[in-house]
């Protein structure tokens, strides 16, 4: 194995980031340049992060894992819920230490906005006060979004105008800072760019055909199914966790609730995970064509070779 060995701390802190929809392959290609390299994995999922959610969410294996160290996986319990700005504090703090040991870790996921915080830089907002969050599901349950939206615009009003007023997971997060904190959640992102450390890290999306795609998720999906997946979403309805969290609301997940809540046949709720699947692959693609204009784009092969090229220009 050979390590990416820098020859002086870096300032900015470096990383390259392998990003790219769901069922592209990823893991594979991350694996294969992360042995060679001598990089470690740092996760860019929201839904790997907890322990438990792992045949729906794709994660690398107990023997991937094995192979090459991998961070941010298997971090948290589903009762917590975990910001952008969370995942990016402790991106870091990873990347940093890497760094330091002379090695240049590599990001890979399909999460954009985590890597939009990452890199753009995030304001250290302080940590949501126990029960807050909980308050405000009570009254979302009782009153709805709209009514969440205009207690926003009464304490954060320029964050309420830059938000839908059907956003229900950004206008409570908006809500939980004032109500932790006493300042406004616009007032604490104002001060992003006094507070942001550098990051150079060069961006790949991995491309796989459409047709192609739409095969692999079918396939990944009826395996997902052998392996057990009805079995963690029927284990997840059991922790009773808050109805927004995002677990809940996962592609996938989210119809195999409505099978087990004897909404639809199980027949429809395969059939449907797969349908919302390739929507979500979709979207994905097309947030990573509109919002990282400056990746390196291809197919596996390209990829590899051009971030070992990258990875070798740090040594």
């Amino acid at each position: 194995m050979t390590e990416v060995s820098l020859k002086h701390t870096p300032q900015p802190w470096c990383a390259v980031a392998l990003m790219g929809a769901t069922g592209t392959g990823k893991t594979s290609l991350a694996l294969d340049v992360a042995e060679v390299s001598g990089s470690v994995i740092i996760s860019c999922d929201s839904m790997q992060l907890y322990r438990g959610l792992d045949v729906g969410t794709a994660k690398a294996s107990r023997e991937e894992r094995q192979r090459i160290p991998h961070y941010l996986i298997d971090c948290a319990d589903v009762s917590d819920i975990w910001s952008a700005q969370r995942w990016a504090d402790v991106a870091l703090d990873i990347i940093k230490e890497e760094n330091m040991q002379g090695r240049v870790p590599l990001i890979v996921g399909g999460t954009g906005m985590y890597l939009r915080a990452l890199v753009e830089g995030f304001a250290k907002i302080p940590e949501e006060k126990e029960g807050v969050r909980d308050e405000l599901v009570a009254l979302q349950a009782e009153h709805g979004t709209l009514y969440l939206h205009d207690l926003l615009k009464q304490c954060d009003p320029i964050l309420a105008e830059r938000l839908h007023n059907t956003d229900t997971q950004r206008i409570m997060r908006g809500l939980c800072i004032y109500k932790s904190t006493h300042v406004p959640l616009s007032t604490w992102q104002a001060e992003q760019e006094a507070q942001k450390e550098k990051i150079d890290c060069p961006v790949f999306v991995l491309d796989v055909p459409r047709p192609e795609l739409r095969e692999r998720l079918a396939t990944r999906i009826d395996m997902m199914m052998d392996a057990g997946w009805l079995d963690e979403v029927r284990w997840l309805k059991q922790q009773e966790i808050a109805e927004l969290h995002p677990a809940l609301r996962a592609v996938g997940y989210r119809q195999l609730l409505m099978y087990l809540d004897d909404e639809c046949s199980l027949e429809e709720a395969v059939r449907d995970a797969i349908t919302a699947t390739r929507k979500y692959a979709k979207r994905q693609a097309t947030w990573f064509r509109n919002q990282t204009p400056n990746a390196v784009r291809g197919d596996a092969e390209t990829l590899k070779q051009a971030m070992m090229e990258q990875l070798k220009a740090w040594k």
